[in-house]
């Protein structure tokens, strides 16, 4: 550890905090209708959306409709992509040839980028053509960023509102979400990328002559936009099969540094953004807070493990951070912020192999997914989840004191609370239930690539990024057959929508019933107490599901490295 890795640690959380409440406040303003300064550009293009749509802006749906509508589009994308991939073969723009994707590939990568996944079991350059890749997946990471907005947006005004059965309208929701906040932050962030270095062409590959006089074939093609909307939406599938370690995709620090603060901005706007639209600014920052807490706190244990070595390294006379599977260019400290930011915020883009990590630094990026991937989680997915646990935070208080729990004024009753536990136990259920059947399989188990301890981790990591909507991986799982393909394509669905449905139940509830003014016995939801609750909560419940799990993995292995033992 140095004092210039802890400064580039600081300087990435500063800067992604910094640029929170301009993104929220903007955020607030095209969720909640009001004109802002891109509506003369954009206004006309949004009414004729509506127009060729036969969709009326002014009608308010109830939550069983909005979701309805969600589910509907969600899975009409998922048909188209699934075809574009089937049949890329025989469609244009494909100047290298890729050739026919497996249906259990094909289905995988689908599911996977309609749920905002983006898990990759196979390499991008290698596999998919320029068409797929932008007609089918740079769409979809818009597509499923946008519907992450649009149930946040419908939770929001469940909040806001009172006795009332509208929560707005997803079609509108969708609509704005991808018109005045993600093309346009994605356009200026794909010029930047650009002008840093990255390709942005509609090639095929090139040839080049190696210094030993061999020939090298060099993938390329519209990346800058894809890798643009990957991290903001916070998508992280990659153009190329080690994703943001390619130096296509990241060449430099500059491009490191907005590539991971892109990563976090929307996220941590989100949350700024709740506060600002249901008209408590104060509420919004305390998650705010939560978010950054346990940011700050992955960062520091996976920088401080990943430069402290290992003691096999210290027995062979070496000095030094643990820099398998990192790149020279970025070091401890920055694959340290990425792979906290990139896990803790559901994106799962990679600048360093997690399989090369540490235990410990392992652990830590497996444990921010398990969580439910909250802190800050995924754009829009990540606020309605941590408001899960907000409501089972204010339940566990109404027992302390003998009350009735309430949350930003709405009373929570049995309902809410029910509901809220069955979207929080979605994750675990899935991961624990897929991991353990997985470890007795041998079609599974012939995937791993180590023995023992780190065999299990990779198939523990694989379905926790999968259920968490992450799409990381521990890259020494060969995840391309049929088992896992299948599997882990049905944990990523569940892990989205069976977790979207509760929470739109929640927010319908929620705006059926009237606001309750503060009393002197209200348990403040934005003070330094409740961030401590929350957070208290959220790790206790974490570690009482996973905690056993964790201990058969990364934990043992950490014992076992101490005492330098191998895994078998």
């Amino acid at each position: 550890m140095t004092v210039n890795g802890w400064l580039q640690v600081l300087l990435l959380l500063v800067l992604a905090g910094i640029t929170a409440r301009p993104l929220g406040l903007f955020f607030a303003a095209v969720l909640d209708g009001r004109r802002t300064v891109l509506d003369p550009v954009l206004g006309p293009v949004e009414r004729g959306f509506y127009r060729l749509a036969g969709v009326d802006p002014a009608r308010e749906q109830r939550w069983a409709d909005y979701t309805v509508a969600l589910l509907v589009f969600n899975a009409a994308g998922f048909l188209l992509l699934y075809a574009l991939i089937r049949l890329q073969t025989v469609l244009p723009l494909n100047p290298a040839g890729q050739g026919e994707v497996s249906a259990h590939l094909a289905f995988n990568t689908a599911i996977s980028f309609v749920t905002n996944t983006n898990w990759q079991s196979y390499g991008g350059e290698t596999t998919l053509s320029h068409l797929v890749q932008m007609l089918g997946l740079t769409v979809q990471n818009f597509i499923s960023a946008a519907t992450g907005i649009a149930i946040f947006a419908a939770l929001a005004r469940a909040f806001a509102r009172e006795k009332t059965d509208g929560l707005g309208n997803f079609w509108v929701d969708l609509t704005r979400s991808t018109l005045y906040l993600l093309l346009p932050i994605a356009f200026l962030t794909a010029l930047v990328l650009v002008a840093l270095g990255l390709p942005q062409t509609f090639a095929g590959s090139v040839e080049a002559t190696t210094l030993e006089g061999a020939t090298q074939v060099i993938a390329q093609g519209p990346v800058a936009s894809q890798i643009a909307i990957k991290q903001l939406g916070t998508n992280g599938g990659g153009f190329f099969n080690v994703n943001s370690a390619h130096p296509f995709e990241n060449p430099n620090a500059w491009t490191n540094m907005v590539t991971v603060w892109a990563i976090v901005c929307l996220p941590l706007g989100i949350a700024v953004a709740f506060g600002r639209m249901i008209g408590r600014d104060r509420e919004g920052w305390a998650l705010f807070a939560v978010m950054m807490l346990f940011l700050a706190a992955g960062c520091a244990i996976v920088y401080w493990a990943e430069a402290s070595g290992t003691p096999q390294m210290a027995a062979l006379g070496l000095s030094g951070p643990n820099m398998e599977g990192k790149e020279v260019r970025f070091g401890p400290a920055l694959s340290a912020v990425w792979s906290v930011f990139t896990t803790g915020a559901s994106n799962g883009s990679v600048n360093a192999m997690h399989d090369s990590y540490t235990p410990i630094g392992g652990l830590v990026p497996m444990f921010l997914m398990q969580l439910g991937e909250i802190l800050p989680g995924g754009v829009g997915s990540g606020l309605y989840g941590i408001i899960l646990y907000a409501i089972l935070a204010m339940f566990v208080a109404g027992l302390m004191v003998g009350r009735t729990p309430e949350y930003l004024g709405k009373k929570l009753e049995s309902r809410e609370v029910k509901l809220a536990v069955l979207g929080v136990l979605v994750v675990p259920l899935l991961i624990l239930a897929f991991a353990g059947l997985s470890m007795v399989l041998p079609a599974a188990l012939a995937g791993t690539a180590n023995p023992g301890t780190h065999g299990y981790s990779e198939i523990l990591y694989a379905f926790t990024s999968a259920a968490a909507n992450n799409g990381s991986a521990f890259a020494g799982l060969t995840a391309n057959a049929p088992w896992y393909n299948t599997m882990l394509g049905v944990a990523m669905h569940l892990g989205r929508f069976a977790i979207i449905v509760p929470v739109m139940a929640i927010a319908g509830s929620l705006a059926a019933k009237p606001k309750l003014a503060p009393s002197a016995g209200t348990f403040p939801t934005d003070s330094v107490l409740f961030v401590g609750l929350l957070s208290g909560v959220i790790l206790i419940l974490g570690g009482l599901q996973f905690f056993p799990a964790l201990s058969l993995g990364p934990v043992l292995e950490h014992m076992q490295m101490l005492s330098n033992q191998i895994a078998n």
